[in-house]
């Protein structure tokens, strides 16, 4: 039996149970169109929240915001997923969140991406549970902040780097270039250089094909840019595609769709193609999967973008509080996903200074979502 805490720490005998759960879809709006490789755009996406209640009065939250043709993931389909999986939530005890989780596994394999959401909604209450916030039970705090990428929409060359100069003045010092989505390599070559141009020497650049290129571009791509001291990331839709560009290049490799299990990271690694890799929530599965996938990139030696695929201030402060509790060291980045979006679902999350980013103090997330910004929910299960 789980008991709640009082916010002296005594017990105060309740019995904790989730009585009901609550999805709401939401449009998020991209302050700027994303385009990537392949013709994937992100421009206006439909994020996913859930609410999980519990008869002592608790809820705890959590999102997940698949982008269109990126990864084996949509947003309708989270609900009928949860759906499917009532009668493991429904009564479950919410403390312990491996222990339900594994439940869900067994009683529905796969899915992960609808997963992710219980998994941080579950996190989101044990944390409340035990007074403490979650980068305390993920391992304890072990930076004050962290630092963060900027992401570079793929467009003219010129626009791309005046992006660049402008996230640089506030204080960013590491740069995603999207590439590709042109269609030509030369034009790719030119937009690394215009970028590593607006932000001199040190910064770290990398362009991102999102798997979007052949091994032929990005092998040229990347013979032309190897002066310009950048990384590439996840150019092709394989991983042997991938390991033959680096092969070609020289050039340093972060790993992105293709990492998104314990078998593809070990596959990665061994090709020599994961000098970083991007771990995101809902590609493992929430934060229990992502912590695992955590250590072993601590084991292997790569370093880690910690982070999600897209959504607002829920995912965010998840990702945060894991990428606070591993050491900086190994962490790359984070980003502060719910700035590049509106609306923000919580007035009180962490945003941006400095290029750095902090995690939220208080237990649990540590965030207070505005539920008027929410709306009626689109499902109630209970």
């Amino acid at each position: 039996m789980n008991r709640i805490a009082s916010p002296a720490g005594m017990p105060v005998g309740v019995d904790l149970r989730i009585t009901r759960l609550r999805l709401w879809h939401v449009p998020l709006t991209s302050h700027t169109a994303y385009y990537m490789a392949d013709g994937k755009t992100c421009d206006t996406v439909e994020t996913v929240v859930i609410a999980l209640d519990t008869d002592a009065g608790l809820t705890g939250w959590g999102e997940v915001c698949p982008i269109p043709h990126y990864l084996p993931a949509y947003a309708r389909g989270v609900a009928p997923a949860l759906q499917e999986l009532a009668p493991v939530i429904l009564g479950g005890d919410p403390v312990g969140v491996e222990v339900l989780m594994a439940g869900a596994d067994a009683f529905l394999p796969g899915h992960v991406y609808a997963k992710s959401a219980l998994d941080i909604a579950l996190w989101d209450i044990t944390g409340q549970v035990a007074g403490l916030p979650l980068h305390a039970l993920m391992g304890g705090r072990r930076q004050e902040t962290l630092p963060l990428y900027h992401s570079i929409t793929c467009i003219e060359p010129d626009e791309m780097a005046h992006i660049a100069r402008e996230a640089q003045g506030q204080g960013i010092t590491q740069f995603q270039a999207k590439l590709g989505a042109s269609g030509d390599w030369q034009t790719d070559v030119e937009r690394l250089a215009k970028v590593r141009e607006a932000v001199g020497p040190g910064p770290l650049v990398y362009g991102d094909w999102n798997c979007g290129a052949t091994t032929l571009d990005a092998i040229r791509v990347g013979r032309d840019a190897a002066h310009l001291d950048v990384m590439l990331e996840a150019p092709c839709a394989t991983l042997e595609d991938c390991a033959r560009v680096q092969s070609a290049t020289g050039l340093p490799m972060k790993m992105d769709e293709l990492a998104h299990d314990t078998a593809s990271m070990l596959q990665a690694y061994g090709l020599g193609i994961m000098d970083a890799v991007a771990l995101k929530l809902s590609k493992f599965g929430g934060l229990s999967a992502t912590r695992r996938a955590r250590d072993l990139c601590l084991h292997l030696g790569a370093k880690m973008c910690i982070e999600c695929t897209w959504g607002s201030d829920i995912v965010t402060a998840a990702a945060l509080h894991l990428g606070a509790a591993t050491p900086p060291s190994r962490v790359l980045n984070v980003c502060d996903l719910s700035g590049y979006v509106s609306p923000r679902l919580a007035p009180d999350a962490p945003t941006r200074a400095d290029g750095r980013i902090a995690p939220p103090d208080g237990p649990g997330l540590g965030i207070a979502v505005d539920e008027d910004r929410l709306g009626t929910p689109d499902l109630i299960l209970d």
